[in-house]
């Protein structure tokens, strides 16, 4: 059952695609805060993504970025639950810099079963679904064995608002004055996804939402990769804070949260 449903939010995620194609000339931009842009192809794309997985599965629940309702931590007894990023990358997108995705997981029974990113600059699907493994459109990836930060290509986010935040700008510097590079791409799916790809070996940041996330968390476990809180004990897709690798350098990135910038 779990690769229907892995092939129903792909065949989302090609609509929503189309979508983002046809209003990337017609939106308007607003801000939900400062620099935290949202544009009618968010709301269009979300819509056109809830139409079809509920239309498919009906019982499921749906929790959406732009569906300001829908916030908050699923209950114990919730039904198979898809979450949704219909735009992860806003900003991005609004001006034409191709790094965005389209983000659809599934949570059942509390666990991220099936995970599906779609990047419609690349025309690059990932997906997973538990058991199944991890694919970059067909051909099955994995996470890299790097495991001396020195040798590592580590990625993270930053908040829409940075004003009086010294934590991000802190570990910015630790890193990287540490690791190969660090890099901040504006999308939290597409860089974990490419974690589970190998092109990034880790990925940390303090600032996440489950629909960052939730699909991009169930492709890197299928592929290998190891994803917890910072303190590195489990993972909960409803804290904000993150820490995601190969699975060699996830001690060290733990490690090096404990001691502090």
């Amino acid at each position: 059952m779990l690769l229907d449903y892995q092939e129903a939010a792909k065949e989302a995620a090609l609509k929503a695609a189309e979508v983002l194609a046809y209003w990337r000339e017609k939106f308007q931009v607003k801000e939900k805060g400062r620099a935290d842009l949202v544009t009618d192809a968010d709301v269009a794309s979300q819509k056109i993504i809830r139409e079809h997985l509920l239309g498919r599965f009906p019982k499921h629940g749906f929790l959406g970025e732009e569906d300001m309702s829908s916030h908050g931590r699923l209950p114990v007894d919730a039904p198979p639950t898809w979450i949704v990023d219909p735009i992860d990358g806003t900003t991005n997108y609004v001006h034409d810099f191709p790094f965005y995705c389209i983000s659809i997981g599934l949570m059942t029974e509390g666990e991220l079963t099936v995970g599906v990113i779609y990047d419609p600059s690349k025309k690059e699907m990932f997906a997973a679904a538990k058991g199944h493994g991890a694919f970059l459109n067909e051909r099955r990836i994995q996470t890299t064995k790097i495991d001396r930060i020195e040798d590592a290509l580590l990625s993270t986010g930053f908040a829409p608002d940075v004003r009086n935040q010294n934590r991000p700008f802190e570990w910015w510097r630790w890193f990287s004055t540490r690791a190969q590079s660090v890099r901040r791409t504006g999308s939290t799916a597409l860089n974990v996804a490419y974690v589970a790809a190998g092109r990034f070996d880790g990925y940390y940041a303090f600032d996440n939402h489950v629909w960052d996330i939730a699909a991009a968390a169930a492709i890197l476990l299928e592929a290998g990769g190891t994803i917890t809180n910072l303190e590195g004990e489990g993972y909960d897709p409803f804290r904000p804070d993150a820490i995601a690798t190969n699975g060699p350098l996830h001690p060290i990135l733990v490690d090096a949260f404990r001691v502090g910038p």
